[in-house]
């Protein structure tokens, strides 16, 4: 039986310990990265709950789409940038903090190692993977602790990150980041909706978008499938010409369009007979189809359109797309695809389910088709309040230096267990003594094939993109300290179309890569050989990174679940792990990351157990916005 004495100490150090955590959060300056679905709740948090000094960033404006769940934003905001009326709002809930807002990207050099040291905590709303990868380096570099958070639909998670306490958001193994098609599948034989739904994407892009030589549309008479045929007499001394160069030329009529891509570009891949074998042929739409288009204004979003419709919404929105690229009597303007841009989704409906009646393919409704064409879940407005409450929560212990106390917390979608707990959680997880960031000697394996892999590659393509970094300075540990890429202007820009091979570089090479300003700094280990036969053949740029980060299932194997107090949360006994969930917005449809508990996977995790490496090029289901496969806003 507790005695009166101690109940009345337990109660004085509970006062003592919330004094201390008060004081803390009263006088600690805080970052928010991000202002959408989650931080617009964890901001009206922040200032409700005693916290003063808050910086907010976010890149963004309001769209009309965001007020269903970012309630500090109306109607009269469209258009504004988040950041600042988040900020607006927000003081008006306590007029005495003070609030700064930034519409920039975090990623900018103006916010380096010394800007991150200004705060004692940061917060994550983020829902971009190569933002998050930033933020986790630059509170490494500065020691500052970080609060990663995500939502999914109904999943949600929120973790603590601390130097040397925890694992950071790269020592978890998250796949390959967006689910990728292989180009001749996309280009000739398409057998599922989302091939044609890609193919209609790049169309877009092709006719009014960015033009990218690798998200073509025109038959591919490369296809491996195809490689033992004659080239068709009719295009063997045929001068080719761009997509773009092509509608241009013809003004963008859409019945010339239409007769090219759903006539005689099919009937071109029917003389490719070796790819019908064992396939359906498709079949292309009658020329009477197109002779004579009808005006159809309305058409329902939950109902499959007829070819009079497709047509006719093909058409129309075509004549809109060519109109709004015209700004002030040029016509070099280019338009960005977007999911809440109604032209643009009439476009990729007509477009995408015209192909699906040629190749024999279910057509999909127009409000099934935007959710995969956007990568939309609808975002759930509770699951990101909660989870802006989880933050604050975690945010009080690691100010208060309590990281003991920290745990990883999953959201479940519902109750489990005999006293129907909605969470899974588990304590902080050490830092994997395998990760190519937070680890003391970080290291990767780069194998490509020396003598053709162009130092462009290397940065782009491999520094940049596979690993996140901003500015590499990349230098062979050869002895003579041979500089190969520097982050100086113009200093090795001679070097960029040269092969690795010029600069001594082999099998068994090691490269030093250095970000000044991440303040990260990576071991690279070259491995030579032909590794095309894996992404794309004949393809002398392919690489392939192999990181040390252990995947999901081989870390922590030996944890247990908690809820927070010691006690069983009736779940599976497994650890939570982190897995890579979103700003709180929208996310791809069925898809639902989980806890690595055995139940459900990630959605990246899912894509990666799934994949098997093809002969064919892949092309990417997203642009190059290194937005995440798991959420986008």
């Amino acid at each position: 039986m507790v005695s009166p004495n101690d109940m009345e100490q337990r109660f004085l150090a509970r006062k003592a310990e919330l004094e201390k955590v008060n004081k803390a959060v009263s006088s600690c300056r805080v970052l928010l990265v991000g202002a959408g679905g989650i931080g617009c709740e964890l901001l009206k948090n922040l200032v409700l709950s005693g916290f003063v000094n808050i910086e907010v960033f976010d890149l963004d404006t309001i769209e009309l789409s965001n007020l269903n769940r970012q309630f500090l934003f109306q109607r009269q905001h469209v258009g504004q940038p988040k950041c600042e009326v988040a900020r607006q709002s927000a003081l008006q809930f306590n007029p005495h903090c003070n609030i700064t807002s930034h519409h920039d990207s975090i990623i900018s050099d103006k916010y380096n190692v010394n800007f991150f040291n200004n705060f004692n905590i940061v917060l994550n709303a983020l829902d971009n993977r190569a933002a998050r990868n930033h933020v986790n380096r630059m509170c490494l570099a500065a020691d500052v602790p970080l609060i990663e958070s995500g939502s999914a639909g109904y999943f949600g998670q929120v973790y603590t990150i601390k130097k040397g306490v925890s694992e950071c958001y790269e020592c978890i193994h998250k796949g390959d980041r967006e689910k990728s098609y292989p180009s001749c599948t996309v280009r000739n034989t398409p057998s599922e909706p989302i091939h044609c739904i890609v193919w209609a994407k790049n169309l877009f892009c092709q006719l009014f978008g960015e033009v990218d030589a690798d998200n073509e549309v025109s038959p591919d008479s490369a296809d491996p499938e195809a490689a033992h045929e004659e080239q068709p007499p009719s295009q063997q001394n045929e001068v080719k010409v761009s997509t773009r160069a092509w509608a241009e030329e013809n003004d963008y009529d859409p019945k010339k369009l239409l007769k090219k891509f759903f006539i005689d570009d099919i009937n071109y891949l029917l003389i490719m007979k070796n790819l019908w074998t064992n396939r359906k042929p498709p079949v292309p739409i009658k020329p009477d189809s197109i002779q004579s288009i009808q005006d159809i204004e309305k058409a329902s979003e939950s109902e499959l359109w007829s070819i009079e419709t497709l047509v006719s919404k093909f058409a129309s929105s075509v004549a809109k797309l060519k109109d709004r690229k015209k700004v002030e009597g040029r016509e070099d303007k280019v338009l960005f695809w977007d999911k809440d841009d109604d032209v643009a989704i009439d476009f990729t409906c007509a477009a995408a389910n015209l192909r699906c009646l040629v190749f024999g393919i279910a057509q999909q409704t127009r409000f099934n088709l935007k959710s995969m064409a956007g990568n939309i879940i609808p975002a759930i407005a509770t699951t990101n309040a909660i989870v802006a409450g989880l933050i604050v929560i975690e945010a009080k212990k690691a100010l208060a230096g309590n990281f003991d106390q920290c745990r990883s917390i999953f959201l479940k979608d519902e109750p489990a267990g005999r006293k129907g707990f909605l969470f899974a959680t588990s304590q902080l997880h050490k830092p994997s003594p395998n990760c190519y960031v937070c680890s003391s000697l970080p290291e990767v394996r780069l194998r490509v094939k020396c003598d053709s892999f162009l130092v462009r590659t290397l940065e782009e393509k491999v520094l940049k993109k596979s690993l996140s970094m901003l500015m590499p300075d990349v230098e062979v540990q050869d002895g003579k300290g041979t500089i190969v890429l520097s982050s100086e202007a113009g200093e090795t820009e001679g070097n960029l179309d040269k092969p690795l091979a010029n600069f001594g570089i082999k099998d068994g090479s090691t490269l030093k890569a250095d970000d000044f300003f991440q303040n990260f700094t990576l071991t690279l280990t070259i491995c030579d050989g032909d590794v095309s036969n894996e992404r794309d053949p004949g393809d002398d740029q392919a690489f392939v990174v192999e990181g040390q980060a252990p995947k999901p299932e081989e870390s922590h194997a030996n944890g247990s679940a908690s809820n927070g107090n010691g006690v069983s949360n009736g779940s599976s006994a497994q650890p939570v792990q982190p897995v890579d969930l979103g700003s709180g917005d929208e996310c791809v449809p069925g898809q639902e990351p989980t806890a690595a508990n055995g139940n459900k996977r990630s959605a990246e995790q899912d894509t990666t157990a799934s994949s098997a490496p093809s002969a064919k090029k892949a092309i990417l289901t997203a642009d190059d916005s290194d937005e995440d496969l798991v959420c986008l806003d």
